[in-house]
């Protein structure tokens, strides 16, 4: 059963999402919480498999809650939800942990499948716009240099794997077009991730953007 967590300062939001994703057999809404802090107790208390994260509350606001989610020890999965599919406040979210970000306006049978796809610890976030989002950062030219610092000790072979990772493909794709075995492209990208100081693929992924990775 995947458990979630919704955060949201609009109840109608809440109950939109609860029953959308209540309707499915393998998904339960455990918690709903209406800021940050209450997340982070709700996260604590009930151990959600993942987060959906409003931005924008009062008080604790969305980013301070998901930078405090991912410090916990073996952290949920926890998706960014936006108004907005280009939303420059997402980037820091990415930052901050979250493992990609959904529009509230999602259809229905798309937020489930996403919402499975979170669980099993893939990125909640399209190759295009990642790309609109990393172009959008008022920070990125300032961050090359140190993104090219912390990728600058990878093999060729790591190299290639987070370059496949910043366009958003999954293991099972980065294998078949890297001639190599799933297991270990999964050995790869963990080796990476704490290489490169990554809390999960999103993160690398916007990384292999900002060193200029992607479309060599």
């Amino acid at each position: 059963m995947i458990t979630v967590v919704v955060a949201d300062d609009e109840p109608m939001v809440c109950a939109h999402l609860r029953t959308i994703l209540g309707s499915a057999g393998d998904i339960e809404v455990v918690a709903q919480a209406q800021d940050g802090a209450e997340a982070v107790e709700e996260v604590v208390r009930h151990r959600p498999s993942v987060v959906l994260m409003d931005l924008r509350m009062p008080g604790v606001d969305g980013l301070t809650a998901i930078e405090r989610i991912c410090a916990l020890p073996e952290p949920p999965a926890v998706v960014a939800l936006t108004t907005f599919d280009a939303d420059t406040y997402v980037i820091r979210a990415l930052r901050a942990g979250a493992a990609g970000f959904l529009v509230k306006s999602t259809p229905p049978e798309d937020l489930i499948g996403l919402v499975r796809v979170a669980a099993d610890g893939h990125t909640v976030l399209s190759p295009s716009a990642a790309r609109r989002l990393v172009a959008l950062s008022s920070e990125g030219h300032r961050r090359d240099d140190e993104a090219r610092r912390r990728t600058a000790g990878l093999t060729d072979r790591e190299r290639d794997v987070l370059a496949c990772l910043g366009e958003g493909l999954s293991n099972a794709d980065i294998a078949g077009r890297l001639h190599l075995a799933e297991a270990t492209v999964k050995s790869y990208v963990l080796r990476m991730l704490v290489k490169l100081d990554c809390t999960n693929r999103t993160q690398a992924g916007l990384l292999a953007h900002e060193a200029g990775l992607v479309g060599r």
